[in-house]
């Protein structure tokens, strides 16, 4: 072969090329083996089989012809998919570690750009989850401080039913509201009238962020961003969101600045600012203004929305399910009588405790989970899967596993319930997710879907409208919530 001529040359070069790359590949695919998933089609690989607007169901049937542990194709980016409480468990809290990454999922990353606590990568996101469980705990998180506040927000919303007099109301925005005050106490100190304007809109964002992101649109945008970014307006109108919650974040936390007692903190903000003081200059700065309005915004978004649909969810299904109501409200009877419930209760009030569970189980509020990824190359369940890999545990396969939960497509409370009607746990209860990324609020949530609860139907007996039908289907969005509902509120005393 005559290497003097330039087009022989040309060619044995890109020949070249192509055997390395082919080697390289085989090399590759014989060194990593991810499970085996739907084949995939050129470009859209599998977005073709799912349904876009609820895909968790989707990825929990595929589960039935491809195992737990399955691989699909979101565009050009592969996923593996974890189903059924064995593996999801094994994976997040057997190989906890390895399984704590959280991959560049765009949408998120363009917007968050990896700062606060929900979306941080590596040891940012490490720093950030350590300074806001511990921040949580100091300020009362699990402790009598916010279960007092709690309390004194349950009698706000009690009054605030009580002003429709057993009238058809929508109860949305009122439960974002309470419950967007509890966490707003351990940020800010303050609480909104349940009318202030900017409680309104930062609560309008944060439900209208919920829904884009868990839309169609979104699940494209993720998989073709570098197309998507030119013809949909979707990442515009979810930036332009956060970019307004951020706004007043970053007011609110300039203002504290100025009035800053680093004897005297006040809140999550004025701890976060007296570390930001403390950080030594350093190229890796982690207390930095960034970081501190990401994380108001993750905890705020976070701290209200879970909470709050799930209280939804109860009421829906007190309303569908009116002897459940009734045996619940003859256990506050008999345990609590009119007094003020308190966490303490809870314990001599196992049907209550059941029903709860039990709701936020049906509930399903995040079904999809939020996406994983290996923080290493990582052997597991007889793959190698390479570091990196996106990964779904999906929660609704957990919560509804039917070797864990007889009945797990009916609202069945007494999946927490022995035969003599002791309270019972369940390993595969896993609403919060598990291992390292899951829930940094958990112990808050629990305490306000106690107390919130109970002193709803304490004070309440919850009915449909005259001549409504009761609808159990999930609305469209990122979590599950209930499709838009009205109820009367009766009082009982």
């Amino acid at each position: 072969m005559n290497f003097s001529d330039p087009t022989t040359l040309i060619f044995s070069i890109i020949l070249c090329l192509f055997v390395a790359l082919f080697l390289y590949g085989r090399k590759k695919n014989t060194h990593y083996n991810l499970p085996p998933g739907p084949r995939p089609l050129p470009i859209i690989g599998n977005l073709h089989i799912l349904d876009l607007k609820r895909p968790y169901q989707t990825f929990h049937q595929l589960s039935k012809k491809y195992g737990l542990m399955y691989t699909i194709k979101l565009g050009e980016e592969k996923a593996v998919v974890l189903c059924g409480y064995d593996a999801v468990k094994d994976a997040l809290v057997n190989h906890a570690d390895e399984f704590s990454g959280r991959p560049k999922v765009p949408i998120f990353h363009e917007i968050i750009k990896g700062y606060g606590v929900i979306f941080a990568y590596d040891d940012n996101w490490k720093v950030m989850r350590r300074f806001t469980l511990s921040t949580l705990r100091d300020f009362g998180m699990g402790k009598e401080a916010i279960e007092n506040k709690i309390s004194e927000e349950s009698d706000f919303l009690v009054q605030r039913f009580r002003s429709y007099k057993g009238e058809p109301f929508d109860n949305t925005m009122i439960i974002n509201a309470a419950v967007a005050n509890i966490i707003v106490s351990i940020l800010l100190t303050n609480r909104f009238d349940y009318e202030d304007p900017t409680l309104l809109k930062l609560l309008k964002i944060v439900n209208e962020n919920v829904q884009l992101i868990g839309s169609p649109m979104a699940m494209l945008y993720n998989a073709y961003p570098s197309v998507m970014r030119w013809c949909s307006t979707l990442k515009n109108t979810v930036a332009r969101n956060v970019e307004e919650m951020h706004a007043f974040i970053r007011e609110t936390f300039t203002n504290q600045k100025k009035q800053l007692d680093v004897n005297d903190q006040r809140n999550l903000i004025d701890t976060f600012l007296v570390k930001q003081q403390e950080e030594k200059p350093n190229p890796n700065l982690y207390f930095t203004n960034e970081n501190l309005t990401a994380l108001v915004s993750d905890l705020f978004a976070a701290g209200m929305e879970t909470t709050s649909t799930t209280l939804r969810w109860g009421l829906l299904l007190m309303m569908k399910y009116p002897e459940i109501q009734r045996k619940v409200q003859s256990e506050i009877e008999k345990v609590i009588g009119s007094a003020e419930p308190q966490v303490t209760h809870r314990k001599e009030m196992p049907y209550t405790d059941a029903v709860i569970h039990e709701i936020q189980r049906f509930g399903n509020i995040v079904p999809s989970n939020l996406p994983h990824a290996t923080t290493q190359d990582v052997k597991f369940r007889g793959y190698l899967l390479p570091k990196g890999t996106h990964v779904i545990p999906l929660l609704t396969s957990v919560l509804y596993d039917k070797d864990h939960f007889k009945k797990a497509d009916e609202f069945y409370p007494e999946h927490f319930l022995d035969s003599s009607g002791n309270f019972v746990r369940k390993e595969a209860f896993m609403p919060f997710s598990a291992g390292k990324r899951s829930c940094v609020g958990e112990n808050l949530a629990k305490m306000e879907m106690f107390l919130f609860f109970t002193r709803l139907l304490q004070n309440f007996t919850f009915q449909a409208p005259p001549g409504e039908t009761l609808d159990l289907s999930p609305a469209l969005g990122f979590t599950s919530s209930p499709m838009p509902y009205k109820i009367c509120a009766l009082p009982r005393v």
